[in-house]
C-alpha cells in the first residue's frame, strides 16, 4: 500500500519554525541527489512506541562534538523544540502511532578496537554490544577513520542485527562516518563546496563545525528511515537493495524553493551567519532533511 497521491508533502521545518518563532542488506544514504518518490508500505514491521539511541563514538571526538550530537538525540523527543515537531511526521507512516526516541547509552570507543579500517562486518560487531531490546545503535566513526564505500558510494547505512538464544531478537543499528576530511563535499553539503554538480558557495553550518553538522544531517536521515523501514520491508521505493526512504526520498531538500544545487530558503542566525531549519534543546540549531509524504 502506498502513501496515495495527489499532494506530496514535503514536510517543511522552516514554517513550523516561524510558527514558532547485517541480517539483511543495508539501506544506504546515497550521495547522489534524487527526486521525490512515493513510497510504497511493503507490510512490514515498523518501530513504533518508546525507543532509546545508544551512541557509540568510535573513535576521537572531543566533548564539544559529542555534545552537538547528544542534544540533538535528547531533542527528539523534547516538548515544543520543531526538532520534535520534525520527527513526529514519522509517526504517520504506518498503523501503531508515533516511535518517540530518547537518549539510550552513551559509548566512547576512543582507541578504535576494531582498528581504524572498518568492513560492514566490523560495524556490525560494533553495534551488537547491547541492550538491544527497545533500543537502536548508532555507531559513529571519527574523520580519520576508514569505512568500505565511506564517501564512494554512501554517507551512512542503517540495517539489522540478531540477538539472543538462536538469534530470535532482531535489532535495528545504524553507522554515520564523519565527513569533515575524506570527504566534506559529499556527505557534509550544503556546509562544505560540493564535489559535483552547481557549484554553490557552501553555508555556515549552525554548530560551527562541517563534519559535526553534516554528520547530524546524515543521522537524522538515517534514524527516519530505520523507524519506517528497519528490516527492509516497511517503506520504500525502487529494489530493497538501493531503496529510496522518508528522508532519502527527498535528499538535497531542506526547505522551501529548493532545487539542484540549492538547499531551500533557511534561516539564518544573525549573530553567526550559520543556517539551520530546526530549534533543539539547550539553544541548539540544525538543519534537518525534509520527510516525504504522499498523502
Amino acid at each position: 500500500m502506498a502513501l496515495s497521491p495527489p499532494s506530496l508533502l514535503l514536510f517543511s521545518l522552516l514554517s513550523l519554525l516561524l510558527l514558532q518563532s547485517s541480517a539483511v542488506i543495508p539501506r544506504m544514504l546515497f550521495l547522489v541527489p534524487q527526486q521525490p518518490l512515493v513510497l510504497t508500505y511493503h507490510k512490514g514491521a515498523l518501530l513504533k512506541g518508546n525507543y532509546t539511541v545508544n551512541l557509540l563514538f568510535y573513535g576521537s571526538f572531543t566533548p564539544a562534538q559529542r555534545a552537538v550530537v547528544v542534544d540533538f538525540v535528547r531533542s527528539l523527543s523534547a516538548p515544543a523544540t520543531s526538532v520534535e515537531s520534525w520527527w513526529g511526521t514519522t509517526g504517520l507512516y504506518g498503523p501503531g502511532g508515533p516511535t518517540r526516541l530518547s537518549l539510550g547509552r552513551v559509548l566512547l570507543d576512543q582507541g578504535c578496537s576494531l582498528g581504524k579500517s572498518l568492513t560492514d562486518s566490523d560495524l556490525l560487531a560494533l553495534a551488537s554490544r547491547p541492550p538491544h531490546r527497545g533500543a537502536i545503535t548508532a555507531v559513529l566513526t571519527a574523520p580519520d577513520v576508514l569505512v568500505d564505500g565511506f564517501c564512494m558510494s554512501r554517507c551512512g547505512f542503517h540495517d539489522a542485527g540478531r540477538a539472543g538464544r538462536r538469534g530470535r531478537v532482531r535489532y535495528a543499528y545504524l553507522w554515520v562516518g564523519n565527513p569533515a576530511t575524506q570527504c566534506p563535499g559529499n556527505c557534509a553539503w550544503p556546509f562544505a563546496q560540493p564535489t559535483y554538480g552547481p557549484q554553490t558557495p557552501p553555508l555556515v553550518p549552525p554548530n560551527g563545525d562541517v563534519g559535526i553538522d553534516g554528520l547530524v544531517i546524515n543521522l537524522a536521515t538515517l534514524l527516519a528511515g530505520t523507524v519506517t523501514n528497519p528490516y527492509g520491508d516497511g517503506y520504500f521505493q525502487g529494489p530493497p537493495t538501493l531503496p529510496m526512504e522518508a528522508a532519502t526520498a527527498c535528499t538535497g531538500i531542506f526547505g522551501g524553493g529548493a532545487f539542484p544545487g540549492f538547499p531551500g530558503n533557511l534561516l539564518v542566525d544573525p549573530a553567526t551567519g550559520a543556517s539551520y531549519n530546526a530549534k533543539g534543546l539547550a539553544g541548539r540549531k540544525y538543519l534537518l532533511p525534509a520527510i516525504s509524504l504522499y498523502l
